[in-house]
């Protein structure tokens, strides 16, 4: 299994954030999780990622059990891009820098720069549809450029799983086409990581997320193939009121039912 996640609970004082989630992806696969705000979606990445420990339950990710493993080396394989890491870093940082510095994971340069980092910066910003940003300052580039620039970052260190934390908030509709179609191509591509797509729109899954998890409370309502997840009676239960789903090409975009 690439991530295993066995019944597992956090609680937090009176409060439990997560109850009895069941999670497991395999290698080839790419997943959306789907959950409305306050749903646990960052609790359960912060689970994934070693940086909350399950109240009950075990965590294995890419066949190393949380317990077992040194969650420090184990970070180093997973990719978080998030738009509260763009806060993070130095907006008069040249783009390829903000890239290379994913190698290390750093906020900065403090390593010499070699002609294969710059190599690898360069071929992932062309992947990405952003290498005409070389060379500008960070600050200078729009929402939707930067969120491409971190994805690059993120894939400068090689993981084996990237995850995308709703990394079309606050794109306008054009943004996030060309966003989207970035990750697309980036999925389709050889030798990629295994991708999960957080987000609270179901529009933005796209056909290469093949499979979807349902997130609502704390609570993993259902999972499977995406095809069986985003229908009418399956998401009218999980919103807990009746939708319209419409499908735009390969697209799904869901609607309240009429009265």
């Amino acid at each position: 299994m690439i991530i295993d996640v066995h019944n597992v609970t956090w609680t937090q004082g009176k409060h439990t954030l997560l109850n009895g989630i069941n999670w497991s992806i395999r290698p080839g696969e790419h997943w959306a999780l789907l959950g409305l705000n306050g749903s646990g979606k960052t609790t359960l990445l912060n689970m994934i990622t070693g940086y909350l420990w399950p109240t009950t339950g075990t965590i294995s990710v890419l066949g190393e059990r949380y317990g077992e493993v040194d969650l420090r080396e184990m970070r180093k394989s997973i990719g978080w891009v998030s738009s509260s890491l763009q806060e993070k870093l130095y907006g008069t940082d040249r783009t390829q820098y903000v890239v290379i510095s994913g190698k290390h994971a750093t906020i900065g340069l403090y390593d010499h720069l070699t002609e294969q980092d710059n190599a690898r910066a360069e071929e992932l910003m062309k992947q990405l549809g952003c290498f005409h940003l070389w060379d500008r300052e960070y600050r200078t580039c729009s929402q939707g450029e930067k969120q491409k620039l971190l994805i690059a970052r993120a894939l400068m260190a090689n993981p084996r799983v990237l995850i995308l934390d709703e990394p079309c908030n606050g794109l306008d509709l054009f943004s996030r086409e060309r966003l989207l179609d970035s990750i697309r191509g980036l999925a389709l591509g050889k030798e990629m990581p295994t991708l999960i797509y957080v987000t609270h729109h179901t529009e933005e899954i796209l056909p290469v997320f093949g499979h979807t998890l349902l997130l609502r409370r704390g609570q993993a309502v259902q999972s499977g193939l995406t095809s069986e997840i985003l229908t009418a009676p399956v998401l009218s239960g999980f919103f807990e009121s009746g939708v319209i789903v419409e499908r735009h090409g390969e697209r799904v975009y869901v609607r309240p039912a009429e009265d």
